[in-house]
This record gives structure tokens, C-alpha cells and sequence, in this order.
């Protein structure tokens, strides 16, 4: 069984190498048919392959730091408060992970705090809806 801290550790493992741009390391916390929903604009990817390449390419210098994560053993859940600072902007963001039985991150869902349209250049890797 999936304990509290192994949730965690793959939380921190995935934001980790998010922030270092280690996308090899970034690629093993996931599932291969991880499932990611971007409800503001509108986009869903499926799979590892194209989740990953969607944060390689995603444009600009960005920072992300964790200050809050909620883990729920029983239901193989995590959520997760984090800042991204791009430049002078900071944004607050809220995640939610769901996990496979292996403990990869098979579904995750973020939340930022107003809709906006994604920028150009992604269609390739997501659907729209």
C-alpha cells in the first residue's frame, strides 16, 4: 500500500524536476497514460509522452515553489498549493493528483486563479473542450 510519505515524495520528486527542468526525472513520477486537465483554458492531454513535452515547451522563464501539499493515502489523492514566478509575475496555483498502483501520478488537474487563453503553439499536444 501507497503510504502518506511515499505520496508526498512523488509530489516533491515531480515539482522538483518541474523546477529544474530534469524532465527524465519529471517523466518517471507519471504514469503512461497519465490524464492532465487544465480547466481555465479548456485543454486536456493524454499520456506521458506528450504531458512531458507539453512542459518542455512551455514558453518563458518560469519558477514554481511547493508551499502546501494534503495527502490522502486512502484515496491515493495529493493536493498541492504552489507559486510560479515568471519574471516579476507570481501566481498562486492549486493541483490535484491521483495515483496508480505502482504510486505514479496518473490523473492531475490544475487550477489557476482566472481563466485565460493558452498560448500558441501547444495544439499539437492537447485537446480542446
Amino acid at each position: 500500500m501507497t503510504t502518506t510519505a511515499d505520496l508526498r515524495a512523488t509530489v516533491e520528486s515531480y515539482w522538483t524536476a518541474a523546477d529544474l527542468r530534469d524532465w527524465d526525472t519529471f517523466a518517471a513520477t507519471l504514469a503512461d497514460e497519465v490524464l492532465y486537465d487544465l480547466p481555465q483554458t479548456r485543454e486536456r492531454i493524454r499520456g506521458k509522452e506528450r504531458y512531458v513535452s507539453f512542459n518542455r515547451e512551455y514558453p518563458g522563464e518560469w519558477r514554481v515553489r511547493v508551499e502546501r501539499i494534503v495527502a490522502d493515502p486512502d484515496g491515493q489523492q495529493v493536493a498541492v498549493r504552489t507559486l510560479f514566478t515568471a519574471g516579476a509575475q507570481e501566481s498562486h496555483a492549486i493541483h490535484f493528483f491521483a495515483f496508480d498502483e505502482a504510486g505514479r501520478i496518473n490523473e492531475i488537474t490544475d487550477f489557476w486563479p482566472e481563466p485565460y487563453e493558452p498560448p500558441a503553439g501547444r495544439e499539437h499536444l492537447v485537446e480542446r473542450y
